[in-house]
Order: C-alpha cells, then structure tokens, then sequence
C-alpha cells in the first residue's frame, strides 16, 4: 500500500490530478510493493533484469483534487502466460475507488545489453517467490 497527497505538481491548471501522475505512482507501488516482500527492484535491475509495461488501462470514476490523500492498493494477478498483470485501485480520502488501473508486464533480460534483449518466459525464484506473496492481496 501506497499513501501520497495530490501536490500541485500532480494536477492540471484546475487542480484535478494529472492522468501522468497516476502513471508515476503506479510505478512507485509496484517498487514498493515488491520491496515490500523482500525484492528491490534495483537488484533485479543490477542483474540485467526489467519488466517493462505491456499494457496499461485506467479507468478514472472521481477526480482526485489538489491536496487530497489519496490510498494506492496494489495487487498481482495470476500470470497470463509470459504476462505479469496488476490491478491497483486509488483510494480517495473518503475510502471510495477513485480510479482503477490494470498494468501488465513481462520480464526481459538485458544483461547482454539492450540490442540483444530477451523476453524470459520463467520468473527467477527471488521474483517467482515475491510474485506468489503479492498474489495474496492488497499492498
């Protein structure tokens, strides 16, 4: 779980938070997710390993406003084949899903360098093991 607060820099010139900001933080949840179970993300990157984004959908049902606290619940799902997806929900400050966003992933390995990347079908056992506690439920 993730908490942060809707600052002016997340917002558009009306004060309602900026579809770019919801993207950043699903990407900080995701790290702190993972870190969460025991896996920094900066060690898979050491070893050569990223898991770029596939596929993005959001879906915004209220606007989250300037100065709002706003509750970021992460969740994997099962794996779909060499896909990796999440679901996370932000959470407004009266405990309604203001957005709901699916965000899938495959796992590439980059160790012998970004011209000869390659999509790895297995999940090492550290991130095998840290995506198993994540399926669990929220974070």
């Amino acid at each position: 779980m993730l908490q942060r607060r809707v600052l002016p820099q997340h917002t558009d010139h009306a004060g309602v938070m900026w579809h770019g900001a919801y993207l950043a933080w699903l990407e900080e949840a995701r790290v702190e997710a993972l870190a969460a179970v025991g896996l920094a993300y900066s060690d898979l990157s050491a070893r050569g390993l990223e898991l770029p984004v596939v596929a993005l959908a959001i879906d915004y049902r209220q606007a989250l406003l300037h100065g709002d606290q706003v509750r970021l619940e992460s969740q994997v799902l099962p794996r779909r084949g060499v896909k990796l997806p999440w679901m996370s929900r932000f959470i407004s400050p009266a405990g309604v899903v203001a957005a709901e966003a699916r965000v899938e992933l495959v796992l590439v390995d980059l160790s012998a360098g970004p011209d000869q990347r390659r999509l790895l079908r297995r999940l090492p056992a550290d991130l095998d093991a840290a995506v198993a506690a994540l399926v669990h439920g929220p974070h």
